[in-house]
């Protein structure tokens, strides 16, 4: 059986007081929830730099070990080709070997070049590692901090908030699927979380428009629903004016 429209009204109101109220909870929390995910975010930016960082090194040892081989080679060959000249039966085989000789040691002075570049880099990283790590640890203490804080607040309110969820997601179901995705969509756009509101004098209950008097007693009359002209919320009643008692002395 379809609800009438006074039903959809009240169940959304229903959901927007349930939605209100999980909404002063988290308010109470303030920013500490997004401020514990930006020091995580932070945090492990700082992890993977320094995991970053420590790759580079791991290639950087890679190309040392290389380096060392090659002038490991490079003396091998020196000693043979030293050898080779003790047997050499004219100038020109001497003076080939000799420059043989000579390329070896240039690729020696070259690799230790390399070495010692790659040893200076490495030291850098480290150095910058060294740095990130004193910040990732102080960063984990302020996460702590903010961590501890956050979760004696979510104790407090835990069992409140978690019979609110049940609530809401019982309201939530005995509302039109379309109906409901409007009302989710209006309360994100919402500064303060209202997509269901009264007409207060005169005017709405989130904006402060002026509602006309006639669109008024169509509100009253709920045989539809009807949004604020300004900002796109449901109107679920309008509200008496609040008489102020006159008081005699006697």
């Amino acid at each position: 059986m379809e609800s009438t429209v006074a039903q959809k009204i009240e169940a959304l109101v229903k959901l927007q007081t349930i939605d209100s109220k999980l909404d002063e909870i988290k308010k109470v929390r303030g920013d500490l929830p997004e401020e514990v995910r930006d020091l995580e975010d932070e945090l492990a930016g700082y992890e993977t730099r320094i995991g970053k960082f420590n790759s580079d090194i791991s290639s950087l040892e890679e190309e040392i070990g290389k380096n060392k081989l090659s002038i490991k080679d490079s003396n091998k060959n020196i000693k043979k080709y030293e050898d080779q000249q003790k047997n050499v039966r004219n100038n020109r085989e001497y003076d080939a070997i000799t420059k043989e000789v000579e390329l070896q040691q240039l690729e020696i002075q070259i690799n230790e070049k390399r070495i010692k570049e790659s040893q200076y880099r490495i030291e850098q990283k480290n150095s910058d590692i060294a740095t990130i790590t004193n910040t990732l640890n102080e960063r984990k203490k302020d996460l702590a901090v903010k961590k501890g804080e956050l979760d004696n607040l979510v104790a407090e309110s835990k069992d409140e908030e978690a019979k609110l969820l049940k609530e809401r997601d019982k309201a939530a179901k005995s509302i039109e699927e379309r109906l409901l995705n409007s009302y989710n969509k209006i309360r994100t756009n919402a500064n303060n979380g209202l997509a269901v509101v009264a007409v207060k004098r005169d005017a709405c209950g989130g904006c402060f428009n002026t509602v006309p008097p006639q669109r008024q007693v169509d509100i009253r009359e709920k045989k539809k629903l009807i949004v604020c002209e300004h900002c796109g919320r449901i109107f679920s009643d309008v509200e008496a004016p609040v008489l102020a008692e006159a008081t005699t002395k006697k």
